[in-house]
């Protein structure tokens, strides 16, 4: 077993707003995204399977064409090759992804 700390993770900014950080094993991903207020995640999709939770903040997250807004301690399922996009809105924002199957391009 690994242990980690979140303020020891290596954090890249993704985009203008967007910091990252990946915690990975050998089959499963964990990401903790920081996000500046107004920071905006264009629409796309991929094929892998993601959950997205709310740890501080709020988002409004925009799935299949149905908005919400995701608040602490909320969360959304998106299932693989499903159009999703986000916009953080007036607070910092801090949100933990779980991904399957891993994504390369985050590690």
């Amino acid at each position: 077993m690994t242990f980690f700390k979140d303020s020891e993770l290596k954090s890249r900014e993704l985009i203008k707003g967007v910091n990252l950080k990946a915690v990975y094993g050998e089959k499963t991903m964990l990401t903790i995204f920081n996000f500046e207020p107004d920071a905006v995640i264009p629409g796309h999709k991929h094929p892998h399977e993601q959950i997205t939770y709310v740890i501080k903040g709020e988002m409004e997250f925009m799935l299949q064409g149905n908005t919400k807004i995701l608040k602490e301690g909320e969360g959304v399922v998106v299932k693989a090759n499903l159009e999703h996009s986000a916009k953080v809105l007036t607070k910092p924002t801090k949100v933990i992804d779980a991904w399957y199957p891993m994504r390369e391009d985050y590690k």
